[in-house]
C-alpha cells in the first residue's frame, strides 16, 4: 500500500478519494495476481515487481474503458511476466511455435479439464523445476489456463497467438510435467546435500558445486537469475563468506538454511529444489520485507 500512498501525494487533493477507491479495487485482485505471476516467474522478487507494475498501469489507465477488471489485470500481469521471462535469454523459444500459429490441429484425444488442473496442483516442487524447461509461451499458457482457468481465448490475447496454439503449448507443457521427474523427498539426504553445496563453496570446491547441482540448475535472488550449473557453481563459489551464522532450516517449508544474527533473526535465506540427490532450483531472499513474510524454522 505504500506505493498507492506515494501516488496519492502526488495527486490533486480532488482525486484523492478516487485514487483510493482505486487502489481499493486493486488490492482485492492483488492475491490472485501474485501468484499467478509467482507461478509463472518462479520467483516471489520478480512476481512482486510484475504486480507492482501492473498496478502502475493500471492507476494510469482509463478505467471507463475496462468491463472485467479481473481479466484486464491479469492479462497485463501476464504480459508483464512473458516479457520478464523472455528478456532472461536463458532459454529461447523453440521453432515449434511458428508450426503452431500456421494452424497444427489440435490433439485429437480430447484432455480431462478435472484431470489437468489435479495434475497442475499435485506435482508440488517438480513443476518449479519442470517450469524452467519450458519455452516462455508454453510456460504460460500451462499455468494460466492449467492453473488459473484462464480460457485459452484470452490467453492467446497476451501470447499473441492463435487460440488453437495456445492450445498446443499449453498441451506440450503439460507433457512434459507428467514427465517431470519427481523430487527428492529424503529430508535427511537432502540435508547432507545442502551441508556438501556449504562445504564446496566455503571451500570455493567448483567441482564439488557441480558435483551437488543438477544441471540445469537456476538460483534465483531479488536481483538476478543465474542458470545452468555452471553459473549457479560460478557464483557460489565466487560469493564471499556470509556475515552471521549457518543454520539448517526449513524456509516455507522448503529444505534450506539461514544467515542469522546472534540473536536468531534471519539476515538471508537459501530454499533448495531438489531432483534425484542434486539441487534443481535455489531461492535466495535477503530483502528484509521479503524475509518478513516467510516461515523460516531453524533445525
Amino acid at each position: 500500500m505504500a506505493d498507492h500512498a506515494h501516488l496519492a501525494e502526488r495527486a490533486h487533493p480532488a482525486d484523492h478519494a478516487h485514487l483510493a477507491e482505486r487502489a481499493q479495487r486493486f488490492e482485492a485482485h492483488r492475491g490472485r495476481l501474485r501468484s499467478v505471476a509467482h507461478r509463472i516467474l518462479g520467483s516471489l522478487a520478480e512476481a512482486d515487481d510484475a504486480v507492482q507494475e501492473t498496478w502502475l498501469r493500471y492507476s494510469r489507465s482509463d478505467t471507463a474503458r475496462i468491463d472485467n477488471l479481473g481479466g484486464w489485470l491479469t492479462t497485463v500481469t501476464g504480459r508483464l511476466c512473458l516479457d520478464m521471462l523472455r528478456s532472461r535469454n536463458s532459454r529461447a523459444e523453440d521453432s515449434l511455435d511458428a508450426s503452431l500459429d500456421a494452424g497444427m490441429p489440435a490433439p485429437a484425444a480430447p484432455t480431462d479439464p478435472e484431470q489437468d488442473a489435479l495434475l497442475a496442483d499435485s506435482v508440488g516442487a517438480a513443476l518449479l523445476v519442470v517450469l524452467e524447461t519450458l519455452t516462455p509461451a508454453e510456460r504460460l499458457a500451462f499455468v494460466l489456463h492449467d492453473m488459473f482457468a484462464v480460457p485459452y481465448d484470452d490467453v492467446a490475447v497476451i501470447v499473441d497467438r492463435t487460440p488453437t496454439a495456445v492450445r498446443q503449448l499449453a498441451s506440450r507443457a503439460r507433457r512434459r510435467v507428467r514427465g517431470a521427474p519427481e523430487p527428492d523427498g529424503d529430508l535427511v539426504r537432502q540435508r547432507a546435500v545442502v551441508q556438501a553445496f556449504l562445504t564446496a563453496a566455503r571451500e570455493g570446491d567448483f567441482d564439488g558445486l557441480l558435483a551437488v547441482l543438477d544441471p540445469d540448475a537456476v538460483a534465483r535472488t531479488g536481483t538476478g537469475v543465474n542458470a545452468g550449473a555452471v553459473a549457479v557453481a560460478r557464483g557460489a563459489s565466487s560469493a564471499g563468506p556470509a556475515a552471521g551464522i549457518i543454520r539448517h532450516a526449513y524456509v516455507d517449508g522448503a529444505t534450506g538454511i539461514a544467515v542469522v544474527s546472534d540473536s536468531g533473526q534471519p539476515l538471508r535465506t537459501l530454499s533448495f529444489t531438489f531432483v534425484g540427490d542434486r539441487i534443481a532450483v535455489i531461492e535466495i531472499v535477503s530483502e528484509p520485507e521479503r524475509l518478513a513474510a516467510l516461515a523460516v524454522e531453524l533445525v
